[in-house]
């Protein structure tokens, strides 16, 4: 017979339960319609993606937690638009900028999170171990998944013309989508050099039952 399936923990539930949560309240009259559903799509994606993962490919603690930050971050910027997010208001207000900058914070962020996205992925499929080559690999993957989502707005903006502009966000900056991709190039070497160490524990800790597994039935055998 095959083995049950084992249940979510609790806390996976919640976080689950939470974005659903913030999802729909999200998308009660938001500013722009099109833009909530460009913003949060990645995020109506992902959730049956990790449900239907779970059991196959469970990833680390960390991993999905840093996941469901960067869900919230895309949820509040869909309901407002990124240039018009109250919180980016009063930072701007409170350090005298002059413009909203939360979508500085959601372009840091698509270089943080995915960086350990990537490299989890790398160091569980692919042969290379921490060091130069994976940091180097997974910066590369984070830049270039930064520039196609500039294509994606390059060609929001020639489709739907001035519809797009709520989900360009640009503000009147010239450099927005320079400045896009440097912010995911910081977070995602910023990502590899804070919490390396960290995910590692938690890629042995996530192997230590199947290493386990396989040394029992090598034994056995």
């Amino acid at each position: 017979m095959d083995k049950p399936a084992q249940a979510a923990p609790t806390w996976q539930i919640v976080l689950l339960l939470l974005w659903l949560i913030a999802l729909v309240a999200s998308g009660v009259e938001p500013k722009d319609r099109l833009t909530w559903l460009l913003e949060t799509g990645p995020v109506m994606l992902a959730i049956p993606l990790l449900i239907a993962t779970r059991r196959r490919f469970p990833l680390t603690a960390l991993l999905y937690v840093l996941i469901f930050i960067h869900g919230l971050i895309l949820i509040l910027g869909g309901h407002y638009t990124y240039a018009e997010v109250p919180l980016g208001f009063w930072v701007r207000d409170a350090l005298g900028l002059e413009r909203n900058h939360y979508d500085r914070l959601g372009h840091l962020a698509q270089g943080f999170i995915p960086a350990i996205l990537a490299r989890e992925i790398l160091l569980r499929k692919s042969p290379l171990r921490p060091g130069g080559w994976l940091f180097l690999c997974v910066t590369s993957i984070c830049l270039a998944f930064s520039a196609f989502y500039e294509f994606i707005e390059w060609w929001a903006a020639l489709i739907l013309n001035q519809d797009a502009e709520a989900f360009l966000g640009t503000q009147g900056d010239p450099w927005d989508t320079q400045w896009d991709m440097f912010l995911a190039f910081i977070g995602a070497m910023a990502a590899q050099l804070t919490l390396g160490r960290w995910h590692n524990r938690q890629l042995a800790a996530l192997s230590a039952p199947a290493q386990a597994k396989q040394s029992t039935t090598e034994k056995t055998s």
